[in-house]
């Protein structure tokens, strides 16, 4: 009788020992798959940084006038965006925001491109924008402006830009 008692109570630990690798593992694969899915959310879109100068007073001060040159934004770094994607808003003197029409258009402000090649459909490194009031007087010259620009990339619905500048 003493021979299988010692039998039973040695079965226990071996029991005990399986279980414990047994939920090591699939511990070890629960923590594996949960690592690898947010490795894989991370990989979807490539950060993109994007750094605008806002340069205000570039042809003199604003008149009474209603064509008057603003704000110049030139991009020092990113990835060229398509004009089609870009829309320009400006904020005169901390008021309600005014959406921009490129080159011409029926809007209180219009903007075009300046910079190295101004033929090709995007806004790259090194090239910029005028922006200017059109058939509108957006700043009289009586009193320094304030002008808050928003460079939206409407394709991705993200704001690359919120610059500010003084057009006085």
């Amino acid at each position: 009788m003493k021979n299988e008692n010692r039998n039973e109570e040695a079965v226990s630990p071996v029991i005990a020992t399986i279980l414990m690798v047994a939920i090591t593992v699939v511990l070890a694969g629960v923590l594996y798959v949960w690592a690898s899915s947010l490795a894989e959310g991370n990989t979807g879109d490539s950060a993109v940084f994007y750094d605008f100068t806002a340069d205000g007073a570039i042809e003199g001060q604003p008149s009474t006038a209603t064509d008057d040159s603003l704000v110049r934004m030139t991009m020092n770094q990113g990835q060229a965006i398509n004009w089609a994607a870009v829309s320009v808003s400006v904020s005169i003197n901390d008021g309600a925001p005014i959406t921009c029409d490129k080159d011409s258009g029926d809007r209180e402000c219009v903007y075009v491109d300046f910079g190295s090649d101004t033929s090709d459909q995007e806004w790259g490194v090194g090239e910029g924008i005028t922006i200017s009031e059109q058939n509108t007087q957006l700043c009289d010259g009586t009193e320094p402006c304030k002008v808050d620009i928003t460079i939206t990339d409407t394709q991705a619905g993200k704001t690359i830009d919120t610059s500010s500048a003084i057009s006085s």
